[in-house]
């Protein structure tokens, strides 16, 4: 996947400002598709440039004009082509399981470490996402269907975190 598309699945809804867009993404998209707000800002002109964006100058007094960004005809076309066009699992990287498969030539506590570590910042993801569920997704049946499809890619987090952790208490008991 691009940018481009992660932000035209971000804007399909409604139009916004970069920083709207920027703060918005890091809390949906951002969580499957990082990007940093200079990527996503740089992103906007291309995508402007392709046509697949269009951006309303809104005039502010007392601050800069605001850009306001909304996908265009061609950008849903884009983004559709992109939907149904297959696409592949991503491979792995995580620089963690590459320690562990070398963890043996380590020191046992150094490992342990950084599997609290993680085992943390998993934990803190998992509240997060069950949070936006609890706010957000209470009936899943009963959303409208841009939300269930948005529900589906919190409930994919709610299981790799939930799954992370589950594998994490059984290295952490095979390696005690």
């Amino acid at each position: 996947m691009a940018l481009a598309h992660a932000i035209l699945a971000s804007l399909v809804d409604s139009p916004c400002s970069g920083y709207d867009l920027a703060k918005r993404f890091d809390g949906s998209v951002g969580f499957f598709w990082s990007a940093s707000h200079q990527q996503i800002y740089r992103e906007l002109s291309k995508l402007e440039d392709n046509d697949w964006i269009t951006a309303e100058i809104i005039l502010q007094e007392g601050r800069p004009d605001k850009k306001l960004y909304r996908v265009t005809e061609s950008g849903q076309q884009q983004l559709n082509e992109w939907i149904a066009t297959p696409c592949e699992p991503t491979p792995i990287k995580d620089d963690l399981l590459v320690k562990l498969f070398a963890g043996y030539v380590a020191d046992r506590q150094t490992i342990l470490a950084e599997l609290e570590h993680h085992r943390k910042a998993h934990q803190e993801r998992l509240s997060t996402y069950k949070d936006l569920e609890q706010r957000c997704f209470q009936n899943p049946q009963q959303l409208p269907q841009a939300e269930k499809f948005q529900y589906l890619t919190l409930l994919n987090g709610i299981r790799y975190e939930t799954n992370w952790l589950v594998w994490c208490e059984e290295v952490t008991q095979l390696l005690n």
